[in-house]
């Protein structure tokens, strides 16, 4: 990608799955983690389902090549009526860093999360994520929450 080739943020679509199945398993060598093969095909079917509580999947393409992508989902919270949206993944391909194709992955979130009317959007990172965090602390607000998984 160039930068005068423009970067379109869409659903991921069935005919995606070979190039999305490129870039999630990127995404999870970044985070120093594997998964079974039938989980992707598994958590690909929950991307594409019609359940609108489920996970959702969105791509960043250029020149009919994945070059990003983000997974999130809505869910109820015990301290609002409103819905809230968890951004579960977010991964663009390291050739493209630093050109927007984050940003314009979190900004479709946030687009989601407004037209179903879900005011809040969070995600998670590790501190050593430096080069993403730089994006997040423009583009969101670092809480002072630290994260506990059952031992």
């Amino acid at each position: 990608m160039t930068k005068s080739t423009p970067v379109v943020v869409r659903p991921l679509r069935a005919s995606d799955k070979d190039q999305w199945a490129v870039l999630w398993t990127a995404y999870l060598a970044f985070y120093e983690t594997t998964r079974p093969a039938e989980l992707f095909d598994l958590y690909f079917d929950r991307l594409l389902g019609d359940d609108p509580q489920d996970f959702n999947g969105l791509v960043a393409e250029s020149d009919g090549t994945l070059i990003g992508l983000t997974h999130y989902l809505f869910h109820r919270h015990g301290w609002s009526e409103a819905n809230t949206c968890y951004l579960q993944d977010l991964y663009a391909d390291p050739d493209v860093r630093g050109q927007g194709v984050g940003r314009a992955l979190i900004e479709a979130v946030y687009a989601a999360a407004d037209a179903a009317g879900v005011p809040s959007v969070y995600w998670l990172t590790q501190d050593f994520n430096t080069q993403a965090r730089k994006l997040y602390d423009r583009i969101g607000v670092k809480t002072a929450f630290i994260r506990y998984n059952r031992a």
